[in-house]
């Protein structure tokens, strides 16, 4: 009975072993398990690639004007080949190439030394008209600018009293005459008495007749003197006119600028001798300044004069210029197909120069929609020599490549590549490539 019991207990022993030994058999094949498992797993994250955190933004559709662009070459509004007034030689230059100059200011004075004699001779010629004048005005009596009144000048004034005296004796002595004539008739006085009133009648008359042509004499010669007085008034004048052309010829041997601009040529130097054909300098107007564009034969319809116009230039790439459209010439050429537009711009602080070549928009009626993105998410691959964006779609980034249109502040216009209301990636671009994983930053 003992051996039975001893032989069951070996036997449950070797039972109990055997579970044991199997259930740290099953345990190490499902731990095995789970780490080929996990290494399958990490292994698929591998090949996905690592996440790129991004910054993101919306594609905008907005309202955009039409225009139509053209190039063209810039040209001054005005340009003048300064020549002086007079010949003569030059004394002085004031002004170099490629300085700025105002209106009226000095470019060039001529030698003035004949210029200066002529007009104090002129004035000299002045104070001895004056005198003139003062000189007649004192053979009449006058006060200097006095006014003419013959009654008033001793000489006529005397013939004057002269004449009335002759006139009181010729009435006197008519009287007389006609009282003895009447007494003669009655008998009463003898012819030969009447004939003594007769005869001094006759004379006081021929005294009468006298002293009114000396009257008369007097006050033409008056006249005559008061008429030399204004023949010296008009030598006054005619001096003073002379005076006032020398004056004209010395001002006329500085030479001004027209107009405000910049020189840009200068062929004369000190010393030369010029004439009123030589050119002293060209002057360029630059503000406002003139652009000449060619626009196609079917858009020359939509042009107007006044239309706004905005132009870019190579050189000042960040600035849009602001002009309108001054001219469109009436005939389309028939090589090109096109007709010259004019548009004057605005150009206060001179930074565009007659010759740079512009692009120029002109506004026209209508309009369509564009596509603006930030700039920011513009990416310019060297290596394609292309602009790229990044559209995020479920967290993966899609590539696009992008036709660029105009800027707009801190966007683009995209003419092909992008729709309206896509999500782009905007930070992070050099890292990013197609199907890469992102994870959008908050920052």
């Amino acid at each position: 009975m003992a051996r039975s019991l001893r032989t069951l207990s070996a036997c449950s022993s070797r039972v109990i072993i055997s579970i044991i030994l199997m259930s740290v058999a099953a345990g190490l094949s499902c731990s095995g398990s789970s780490r080929a498992e996990r290494g399958n797993a990490n292994s698929a994250e591998e090949d996905a690639g690592p996440t790129i955190a991004i910054t993101v933004a919306k594609t905008e559709a907005r309202n955009v004007p039409a225009y139509i662009q053209a190039t063209g070459s810039l040209i001054a509004d005005e340009t003048s080949d300064v020549a002086p007034k007079v010949a003569g030689k030059i004394a002085n230059v004031s002004a170099n190439v490629g300085q700025f100059v105002t209106q009226g200011s000095v470019i060039a004075k001529i030698d003035d030394s004949d210029a200066r004699h002529s007009l104090a001779g002129a004035q000299a010629r002045v104070k001895q008209a004056i005198a003139g004048v003062r000189q007649a005005e004192a053979r009449l009596g006058l006060e200097p600018n006095g006014r003419f009144n013959a009654s008033i000048i001793p000489e006529v004034r005397s013939a004057g009293a002269n004449y009335e005296q002759a006139v009181a004796e010729l009435k006197q002595a008519e009287a007389n005459e006609k009282r003895y004539r009447d007494l003669v008739e009655t008998g009463d006085v003898s012819m030969i008495a009447y004939e003594t009133y007769r005869t001094t009648r006759d004379t006081a008359r021929a005294r009468a007749n006298a002293a009114r042509q000396a009257l008369e004499g007097q006050v033409n010669l008056a006249r005559q003197n008061n008429q030399a007085i204004k023949s010296a008034q008009a030598n006054v004048e005619a001096a003073q006119t002379e005076v006032g052309t020398a004056q004209q010829a010395l001002a006329d041997t500085v030479v001004r600028a027209p107009f405000s601009g910049f020189i840009s040529a200068r062929p004369i130097a000190v010393g030369e001798y010029v004439s009123s054909a030589s050119i002293i300098a060209t002057i360029l107007r630059s503000n406002p300044i003139k652009i000449q564009i060619q626009v196609a034969e079917a858009d020359v319809p939509s042009v107007s004069l006044g239309r706004g116009v905005s132009v870019q230039v190579d050189a000042y790439r960040d600035r849009n210029f602001a002009g309108v459209v001054t001219a469109i010439n009436p005939a389309i050429d028939q090589t090109s197909r096109s007709a010259v537009v004019e548009a004057s711009i605005e150009n206060p602080d001179n930074a565009l120069r007659s010759g740079m070549f512009g692009t120029a928009r002109i506004t026209k009626a209508g309009g369509g929609t564009g596509i603006f993105v930030p700039k920011s998410a513009v990416y310019n691959d060297q290596a394609t020599q292309s602009y790229r964006a990044f559209v995020i779609v479920d967290g993966v980034a899609k590539l696009r490549v992008l036709q660029l249109g105009p800027e707009e502040g801190d966007s683009y216009q995209i003419l092909d590549g992008l729709v309206a209301d896509e999500t782009v990636a905007t930070g992070n671009l050099g890292e990013l490539y197609e199907g890469a994983r992102v994870i959008v930053s908050s920052s």
